[in-house]
């Protein structure tokens, strides 16, 4: 078992803060995970196939990442409350995390094309996809989305 250490005596101060917020980040991408697998796979029930189910399940859990990181990850951040300022938000996330979705969908259809396993467990793409967007998509939404006002 590794031993514990805190953030502070790792980290300069300048950089705790940032570190922080990317572990929210990273925790608030679990729950999109674990969105999008479910809509993955309720979607492939109801016929959906493998690449249109996945882009059903990625616009829900992008919409569920996208309020989960504004109520908490960026908080402070997180802009006007009036409906046609979070519609504007919301479609800015959707917009600057399309590089992110790039690299999340391509590894997902890579895996899902060319491995057997994966077709067959198609929670093996969207984990993968998860991770290959998760950095880009957080530099993005911190820099463009939630950015301190």
């Amino acid at each position: 078992m590794l031993p514990s250490v805190p953030l502070d005596r790792i980290l300069p101060p300048q950089h705790r803060a940032l570190a922080a917020e990317f572990l929210r980040f990273g925790v608030v991408g679990a729950a999109g995970f674990a969105v999008d697998t479910a809509v993955l796979y309720a979607a492939l029930g109801l016929g959906a196939g493998l690449y249109g189910g996945r882009v059903l399940s990625y616009l829900a859990a992008a919409t569920a990442t996208w309020a989960m990181n504004r109520a908490w990850t960026f908080r402070a951040a997180a802009g006007p409350r009036g409906r046609a300022a979070m519609g504007r938000q919301w479609a800015l996330f959707l917009l600057v995390n399309l590089v992110g979705f790039a690299m999340n969908y391509g590894a997902y259809a890579l895996l899902v094309g060319n491995l057997p396993l994966a077709a067959a467990h198609p929670v093996l793409g969207v984990a993968a996809g998860a991770l290959a967007g998760m950095g880009g998509n957080f530099l993005l939404s911190r820099r463009y989305v939630f950015q301190n006002r």
